[in-house]
C-alpha cells in the first residue's frame, strides 16, 4: 500500500515537472514571439524614421534658395521696341495683334543681359570681375523676369525699381556648402571673383535665402536649373488622378459586387477571379507596355499625354480596388442578407440598401490605397512617354504632361547632382505630403462613416 502510494506521489510529481515544463517553453515561446514583434515594429519604425529623417535632411533646405535683392534700373536706351501699341479705331484687331507681336519681339531682342548686370554691379561697385563671371552669379532666367516685368508694366522704363533674382544653380551650390570649398579653382563651377562676391553680397545682406514658392509655380527648366519647379508635374498627376477616379472606382466597385454578390460560382468566375488576383501581382511596367501598345498605338491617343497616363494606371488599380471591396463585403456578415431577405426584401434592396452601407469604409480605403498606388507609379509612365522634357503646363488631360514621379526620375537624373539632390528630395517631400493628405482625407471620411453604419 505504501509503495503504491509512493508510486503514485512519483508519478504526479513527475506530471507535474512535465506540466511546468511544458508551460515554461510556451512562456518562453510567447516572449519570445512578443519580444520578435516588437523588435520588427521598432526596426519598421526605425528605417522609416531614417528615410523620412534622411528625406527631410537633404530636401528642406531646397525649399530655401539664394536670392538676390538689387535694383534694376529699365534703361530706355536699352529697351528696343519703342512705346507699346495701344487699339485704335482705324486698326484691326488682327493688325492690332500683329503690332503687338512685333513690339514684343523687338523688346525680347533688346540686351537684358545688360540690364542684370548693371543692377548687380550697382550693388557692388568696386568689385572688379568680368562680365560672364558677373552674370554667373544670377540665373539665365533673370533676363526674362525684367522683360516680363516690362511687359506686365511698359511704365516702368526709365524707372529703377527693387527686384529679387533669384541665384544660380551653381551660387546656390556655394552658398549653401553643397559644393566642397575647399576644392582647387579648376574643379569649382564659379570662378574665384564671383565665389568671392556671393560671399561678401550674403555678408552685407544683398543675398538671402527666401522661401522658394517657384518651386511650386515654375515648370521644369533645363536653361535655369534654378528656376526648376513642380507646376507641370503636379497638373499632369492631377489629371491623371481624376481619370483613374473616374473610372477606376466606379468598375472596379461595380465588378466586385457583381462578383460577390450576384456572379453564379461556375469554373468562368472562378477563371476570372484567379486572373483578377494574378494581375494584382503583375509588374506595373507590363501595364506600361499594354497602355503604349493599346492606347496610342493602335487607338492613336496622344504619347505623354496625362489621359494615356490615367488609363494606363486605371488599369494597374482595378484589381487592387475590386480585391480590396470583395473582402470588404465578405466581412459583412450573411445573417443580415438572410433577414434581409426573410423580411421580404430583394437581392437589389439587400445589396444596396443593406450590405453596401456597410462597406463603404473599406470600399473608400480601397480606393485611396489604390490611388495612392496610382500616384506613385513611374514604370509604366515612362513606357508611355512622359519622361519627355515638358516645359509647359498642360491645359487639358490630352496636352503632353509629365507626373511627380517621373519629375523626381528625371532630377534625379540631372547632371549638376549637387542642386538637383537637394531638389529631387523636396519634390519627394511634396509627393509623400501630396499621399499623406489623401490617406488624411480617407481616414476622416472613413471615421464618419464608420460612426453612421
Amino acid at each position: 500500500m505504501t509503495d503504491a502510494l509512493l508510486s503514485t506521489n512519483d508519478t504526479s510529481k513527475a506530471r507535474r515537472e512535465r506540466v511546468r515544463k511544458s508551460l515554461g517553453r510556451r512562456h518562453r515561446s510567447e516572449t519570445i514571439f512578443r519580444w520578435a514583434g516588437i523588435l520588427s515594429i521598432v526596426a519598421a519604425l526605425g528605417f522609416v524614421a531614417i528615410l523620412f529623417g534622411m528625406i527631410l535632411s537633404k530636401g528642406l533646405p531646397s525649399f530655401w534658395q539664394s536670392t538676390l535683392h538689387v535694383e534694376a534700373y529699365f534703361d530706355p536706351e536699352l529697351i528696343e521696341g519703342g512705346p507699346q501699341p495701344q487699339p485704335q479705331d482705324s486698326a484691326s484687331p488682327a493688325e492690332y495683334q500683329q503690332a503687338m507681336a512685333q513690339w514684343q519681339r523687338n523688346v525680347t531682342l533688346s540686351n537684358w543681359n545688360a540690364i542684370v548686370e548693371r543692377a548687380v554691379r550697382t550693388s557692388a561697385p568696386d568689385a572688379d570681375i568680368e562680365t560672364r563671371d558677373l552674370l554667373e552669379l544670377v540665373t539665365t532666367a533673370a533676363r526674362f523676369q525684367l522683360r516680363d516685368m516690362y511687359f506686365a508694366n511698359p511704365d516702368v522704363l526709365g524707372q529703377t525699381l527693387p527686384v529679387s533674382i533669384l541665384a544660380s544653380a551653381n551660387t546656390d551650390n556655394w552658398l549653401k556648402g553643397t559644393i566642397n570649398r575647399e576644392l582647387a579653382d579648376a574643379r569649382q563651377q564659379l570662378s574665384a571673383e564671383t565665389r568671392q562676391l556671393a560671399d561678401r553680397f550674403v555678408a552685407e545682406g544683398i543675398i538671402t535665402f527666401d522661401f522658394a514658392w517657384h518651386i511650386f509655380t515654375n515648370v521644369d527648366s533645363r536653361s535655369a536649373p534654378a528656376t526648376a519647379g513642380l507646376a507641370g508635374a503636379f497638373m499632369g498627376s492631377l489629371y491623371m488622378m481624376i481619370v483613374v477616379i473616374v473610372l477606376a472606382v466606379p468598375i472596379g466597385v461595380a465588378s466586385a459586387i457583381y462578383l460577390e454578390e450576384f456572379a453564379p460560382k461556375n469554373r468562368w468566375t472562378d477563371l476570372i477571379e484567379i486572373n483578377i488576383n494574378n494581375l494584382a501581382a503583375v509588374p506595373s511596367i507590363v501595364f506600361g507596355l499594354l497602355g503604349a501598345a493599346v492606347f496610342i498605338n493602335y487607338l492613336g491617343l496622344p504619347r505623354s499625354a496625362p489621359l494615356v497616363g490615367g488609363l494606363v494606371l486605371t488599369l494597374m488599380t482595378l484589381p487592387t480596388i475590386i480585391i480590396a471591396t470583395r473582402s470588404s463585403l465578405r466581412a459583412v456578415p450573411p445573417s443580415l442578407r438572410q433577414a434581409a431577405l426573410g423580411l421580404g426584401a430583394s437581392k437589389n434592396q439587400t445589396v444596396f440598401h443593406h450590405v453596401l452601407p456597410l462597406t463603404f469604409p473599406g470600399i473608400l480605403t480601397a480606393t485611396i490605397i489604390g490611388v495612392a498606388q496610382a500616384l506613385g507609379e513611374t514604370a509604366p509612365l515612362l513606357l508611355i512617354g512622359m519622361s519627355a522634357f515638358i516645359a509647359n503646363i498642360p491645359a487639358t488631360p490630352l496636352d503632353s504632361a509629365t507626373a511627380l514621379p517621373v519629375q523626381i526620375y528625371l532630377w534625379q537624373g540631372n547632371e549638376n547632382r549637387n542642386f538637383f539632390e537637394a531638389r529631387t528630395s523636396a519634390a519627394i517631400i511634396v509627393l509623400l505630403g501630396l499621399m499623406l493628405l489623401l490617406n488624411a482625407i480617407a481616414i476622416f471620411l472613413r471615421t464618419r462613416l464608420e460612426r453612421r453604419a
